[in-house]
């Protein structure tokens, strides 16, 4: 039998949860970039049951400054009182979900984890699974009761610029981009191309099968087979999102020292002394 990570539900687990009164908080997390009001949209066209929205520019990204990336986190303070606003405490199980493979999931699996709350997880196929499996939706929007969120930070799950240049002969530093962008051939985000010296190539989408779910256990252990459990894994991206989905396979097969580098790309060329590495020009 195939089976998934620890972190990952299916659309049945749910479903059975939902049915079952569990303590359960569902977050949609639909996002599509360059696009800041279609996430909402199509969430107030139909949401799972008792779903509440968050959104990845202004729920899941702090204050921007010169640096910090395109996607800087929020403070866990700002966290904390998001989590409790949606009638979050220690005992309610959160299972986030998007339509884009996990991407905006996984940032919000990584941040809860991150201030300390371990009962969350992810939908395994978002969305499209849910409903093409024709479970029910909603419309109306769930009003919560405030709950005391308690943030216990973990900030070994988080490293700096300083701290990532400080280990590139050490570490091993997965880029979690497009492999176009991971070689410096093309950037259409960011204003320099390129990626961190030293890093191998690991897109996120890597994680999910051809039909878009996520790969079982077996599959994702092959995919990571040449990582040892005792080496320092830091994991970036464009702007400490799609890093997520790696972070969560990583951790979900039991690496342990696996780290997130926050602002990512975009963070890492806003400092002129930060070296940049590219493919040779044919």
């Amino acid at each position: 039998m195939n089976q998934n990570l620890p972190f990952i539900k299916t659309a049945k687990e749910v479903k059975s949860l939902i049915e079952d009164g569990a303590s359960l908080r569902l977050i949609d997390c639909r996002t599509k970039l360059g696009d800041p009001s279609d996430g909402r949209r199509r969430y107030e066209e139909s949401h799972l049951p008792n779903a509440a929205y968050v959104d990845l520019e202004g729920d899941l990204t702090g204050e921007k400054g010169e640096h910090g990336g395109r996607h800087p986190l929020p403070t866990p303070e700002t966290l904390g009182e998001m989590f409790s606003h949606l009638g979050i405490d220690q005992e309610t199980m959160v299972v986030a979900y998007d339509d884009e493979g996990g991407a905006f999931a996984s940032r919000l699996w990584w941040m809860l984890s991150y201030v300390g709350h371990e009962n969350v997880y992810i939908l395994n196929g978002g969305f499209k699974e849910w409903t093409e499996r024709g479970f029910p939706v909603k419309k109306e929007k769930p009003v919560f009761t405030k709950k005391d969120f308690s943030v216990n930070v973990q900030p070994h799950m988080t490293i700096s610029k300083e701290e990532v240049a400080a280990s590139l002969n050490e570490a091993i530093l997965i880029d979690s981009r497009e492999l176009a962008r991971y070689q410096g051939i093309s950037e259409p985000v960011d204003k320099k191309a390129g990626r961190i010296p030293g890093a191998v190539h690991g897109f996120w989408k890597e994680n999910l099968d051809e039909s878009g779910m996520w790969k079982d256990e077996h599959r994702l252990r092959e995919r990571f087979a040449d990582l040892h459990f005792d080496e320092e894994i830091i994991v970036y991206c464009g702007s400490g999102v799609t890093a997520c989905p790696n972070i969560l396979a990583l951790k979900g097969l039991g690496y342990q020292n696996v780290k997130l580098y926050p602002g990512s790309w975009s963070d890492w060329i806003t400092y002129p002394d930060a070296p940049i590495e590219k493919e040779p020009q044919s």
